[in-house]
């Protein structure tokens, strides 16, 4: 995820830690991807951050954020890890992968797809931890109604939805760079309680 290397300070300036993983047969990473094992691979990663964290001492907040396809894989660890996550942050998502295919002109077939979908839709009415959409306004890869979606069937109370204007899937942090981290910033700390220095 060397794509985060110049992207990681613009968190730590506002004082969030960043732990980036890529996706199976992505990057430098082997393998061959698929969304089963996208799902699998998550909370792998999920348990090792647990673990890894645990062993240097840390004892602060821990929120999921999922951007693209990782919004599918950040639903299902909100959905199945609500007791150790303080909330979640998505952004570029969708809910549904039939209608991102279909959108993209790729065809979706299968019955495995619909279970997907069902699935995930199922998962996010019952997500009750905080939860923070931000979406491109001009998105043509993943359109803004999936935002809008993911935002409306959302099982919490405690959700905020940002569209940034005039920006696309690909460059809605720089179009938007002080909105989006502002978001960001003031979501975890209305939640987590804590005050950047």
């Amino acid at each position: 995820m060397s794509d985060y290397d110049g992207i990681a300070p613009l968190y730590h300036q506002r004082r969030l830690n960043l732990i980036v993983a890529d996706y199976r047969g992505y990057g430098r990473s082997d393998g061959t991807p698929s969304l089963k094992d996208l799902v699998q691979d998550s909370q792998v990663i999920l348990r090792e951050v647990e673990e890894e964290l645990s062993r240097r001492n840390f004892s602060g907040d821990l929120w999921i954020m999922g951007r693209s396809l990782g919004s599918i894989p950040a639903i299902e660890l909100a959905y199945r890890s609500q007791g150790s996550l303080k909330g979640l942050i998505i952004e570029s998502g969708f809910v549904s992968v039939i209608r991102i295919m279909v959108h993209l002109g790729i065809p979706a077939r299968g019955r495995d797809l619909e279970t997907i979908d069902r699935e995930c839709l199922e998962m996010i009415q019952k997500i009750s931890l905080p939860t923070l959409v931000i979406h491109g306004e001009k998105d043509m890869l993943v359109p803004v109604r999936e935002a809008k979606d993911i935002f409306e069937h959302l099982g919490t109370d405690k959700k905020e939805l940002l569209i940034i204007p005039s920006a696309n899937h690909n460059d809605i942090m720089l179009v938007g760079l002080r909105k989006y981290f502002d978001a960001i910033q003031q979501f975890v700390e209305s939640i987590g309680g804590r005050k950047s220095a």
